[in-house]
């Protein structure tokens, strides 16, 4: 900081002298807030940290003080102290300058319009002298709008100098980056802003419009027919007014033909119809609402009109002699409709009401067009290989459970083994509802079970059944217990008198018995002991104590039977029968503890 000590020399070298006490040299800060408020501070020091004379007598005012004789009281007033200073961004600030504007664009890459003109507000921040120019948005244009020119001090000219308020009036042209702004009015505001500074403002214009924009505004024109009937009257008095009727379309006369249900509506206002297709839940099928759009249709063709591409082009009055009206839909009748026959059956009350006003038909009865479905066929399809299998039925009476086992048998070409784990088994026709089971009393000899659509007939039992059911008899049948009965004494029942007799002189009697006992000892320990018996029982229907050989030897491979042992097949030539049998109940005891 250069001073001169000297007051009234003059700035040259020599006559000036740098104060070196003095080291700050911005200036004062004049905004403060308190408490969230900005407060405006008169600065107490100047550049370089001289203290400000405020408040205080000027030296022109001291000298005048000094020159002035005394007045009398009440004489000249005092000079009013100076206002205090106010900061631009306080003093201006949210006050905004907005004035309107227009600027052109062309549209090079359209037939329907070569240019296109584009309304905008330019906005003046008189805290800053900042601007911005924003679009007001419209709807659907096509256009992106909004906000074109973000608030910033513009540039006016290649010198750097920006554009100021004073550079602003209505009726000029300003250019923004290229581009042209026509300026054609101002809000109020600004209008007395600029008045108040002394500014001349230039007359109004009016805003440009965009030609394809109010091309756009202009009505359609419509070419309007003359015609003999009044459809505004109709469209007036039976708007919103329908005819519902309830048809069905029957094609099962055709291969994968069915009955569906349509609902067809007519509509008084025009003539229309409308059919919709009905559909139910999980029927299989696309669900497409409508069979048939809304339109007019026609009845009956002219003769020429025949190979008319319907497909293609829409008909006219010219083309069809009678056109469908409200009186060809009847309840009770059929018509033809795209080369589908649909009967109506019903109707809603509307058209009930409408049909009893407009044509004097009172009475329209519901037809009923339900089908009754016969009963279901149960499907039964019986495979000529089941007949000769057999089962083993076990029922566990604490669970009221069944299992079902099938004896393995070779060559068979069944699996054998579990063919069903312990489950409760639900009786045929028996509801979801109200499930009956299969219990005791439903087991006997003869008795048919059904066991998830496959059925097995009771043919033999062992002795603990006829036990239980001797000692619980009251739950069951006496046909039933008497079966079993009768069974078991059939089965165990003596050999007659006379073979007793002849057994004990027949020396072949003698060597069975001496050879089953030889064949005990040595297999005494052999897997194939255990159910052997009923084994041979499931394939023996009439408990004769016969089976065919082929069947003793397929049943003898499945239970492991060594039939290739020397005493075995000794056995067997002894158990043989004629035609081809052979006794197993002589046979079994060998296997027998």
């Amino acid at each position: 900081m250069v001073s001169n000590p000297v007051h009234g020399l003059p700035l040259l070298p020599g006559t000036s002298f740098k104060d070196f006490t003095k080291t700050a040299f911005h200036r004062s800060q004049t905004l403060g807030y308190r408490n969230g408020y900005a407060i405006v501070r008169r600065p107490t020091v100047g550049i370089g940290g001289d203290r400000l004379q405020f408040n205080q007598l000027s030296q022109a005012e001291l000298d005048e003080l000094a020159n002035k004789a005394p007045v009398l009281t009440y004489g000249q007033p005092k000079q009013a102290p100076p206002a205090d200073f106010i900061p631009a961004h306080v003093a201006f600030d949210k006050k905004v300058l907005k004035f309107d504007a227009y600027f052109q664009e062309d549209v090079p890459m359209s037939t329907e319009e070569h240019y296109r003109i584009r309304q905008v507000n330019i906005y003046y921040y008189l805290e800053d002298d900042s601007m911005s120019v924003i679009e007001p948005v419209v709807e659907n244009s096509g256009i992106p709008q909004g906000k074109l020119i973000k608030r910033q001090r513009l540039a006016k000219n290649d010198r750097g100098d920006h554009y100021h308020w004073k550079d602003l009036n209505r009726g000029i042209n300003i250019t923004i980056y290229g581009k042209t702004f026509r300026i054609v009015d101002c809000d109020r505001f600004t209008q007395v802003f600029l008045e108040s500074q002394g500014i001349e403002l230039n007359p109004p214009e009016k805003m440009a419009l965009d030609p394809y924009t109010e091309l756009r505004k202009q009505p359609l024109r419509k070419y309007v027919t003359p015609s003999d009937f009044d459809q505004l009257k109709q469209f007036l008095t039976f708007d919103k007014q329908v005819l519902r009727f309830y048809a069905i379309w029957d094609d099962t006369d055709s291969m994968y033909g069915e009955c569906r249900t349509y609902v067809i509506h007519y509509y008084l206002m025009d003539d229309t119809v409308e059919i919709r297709e009905v559909h139910e839940r999980n029927d299989g099928r696309d669900p497409f609402p409508l069979l048939m759009n809304r339109q007019s249709m026609p009845k009956v063709l002219v003769e020429n009109a025949k190979n008319f591409p319907q497909c293609v082009l829409e008909i006219s009055d010219q083309e069809v002699l009678e056109w469908y009206t409200a009186k060809d839909f009847i309840v009770g009748k059929s018509l033809t409709i795209l080369g589908r026959t649909f009967f109506i059956y019903d109707c809603d009350p509307f058209t009930r009401r409408y049909y009893k006003e407009k044509f004097g038909i009172a009475d329209l009865p519901r037809i009923d067009v339900s089908k009754q479905e016969p009963p279901p066929v149960k499907q039964e399809s019986p495979i000529p290989e089941d007949k000769d299998r057999r089962f083993v039925f076990s029922y566990f009476l604490a669970t009221d459970m069944i299992s079902i086992f099938e004896p393995p048998v070779r060559n068979s070409g069944i699996i054998g083994g579990k063919y069903l784990g312990r489950t409760k088994v639900v009786k045929p026709y028996s509801t979801v509802d109200n499930p009956i089971y299969y219990g005791p009393g439903d087991f006997f000899i003869g008795a048919v079970i059904e066991v998830f659509g496959h059925r097995f007939i009771i043919l033999d039992t062992d002795e603990y059944v006829l036990k239980y059911m001797e000692s619980n008899a009251a739950q069951y049948s006496p046909e039933a217990l008497a079966s079993i009965q009768n069974h078991v004494r059939k089965r165990e029942a003596p050999a007659p008198e006379s073979e007793s007799k002849q057994t004990e002189k027949d020396p072949g009697v003698q060597e069975l018995e001496a050879l089953i006992d030889t064949i005990q000892k040595q297999l005494k320990d052999h897997s194939c002991k255990e159910n052997i018996r009923e084994a041979f029982q499931i394939y023996d229907k009439e408990a004769s104590g016969y089976v065919d050989r082929e069947m003793f030897f397929k049943i003898c491979e499945s239970l492991n039977v060594p039939i290739d042992d020397s005493l075995v097949k000794e056995l067997i030539r002894i158990c043989s029968h004629g035609e081809g049998k052979i006794n197993y109940y002589n046979f079994v005891r060998a296997f027998s503890n």
